[in-house]
């Protein structure tokens, strides 16, 4: 059964830096072919695409609010997805989700992904 467990979040002050790990278990030697992305959620807010890393070619893509300051990263042999989030604003402040998918396009929609880790909360104080 696929599992994702994320971990590395916290408490930070504007500026700081964290990095967000996603542990995958159960993929077996599938893991490489699901593209990855990370997501956030704010109390009241819908949740939004942050960052994807596709499988196969390793292409990312961001969400404009963490471009240049984010970077996405995957670990096919330790099945682990990584981000690593610099100059961090109190905007950041979120439940980070990493989450798995088979399909392409699309990268930022939610129900484009079949499998989700339980979330990670990151808060940024000004």
């Amino acid at each position: 059964q696929e599992h994702l467990v994320e971990s590395g979040g916290g408490s930070v002050q504007t500026g700081g830096s964290l990095r967000l790990s996603c542990e995958a278990s159960g993929f077996g030697s599938t893991y490489s072919t699901y593209s990855m992305a990370w997501f956030r959620q704010s109390p009241g807010k819908e949740r939004e695409g942050v960052a994807t890393v596709h499988a196969g070619d390793g292409v990312t893509l961001y969400d404009n609010s963490v471009k240049g300051r984010f970077i996405i990263s995957r670990d096919n042999a330790k099945t682990t997805l990584y981000l690593q989030m610099n100059a961090l604003k109190p905007e950041d402040t979120a439940m980070y989700y990493c989450a798995a998918r088979s399909s392409d396009g699309g990268w930022w929609l939610p129900s484009k992904y079949k499998y989700w880790g339980q979330g990670t909360q990151v808060t940024v104080s000004s």
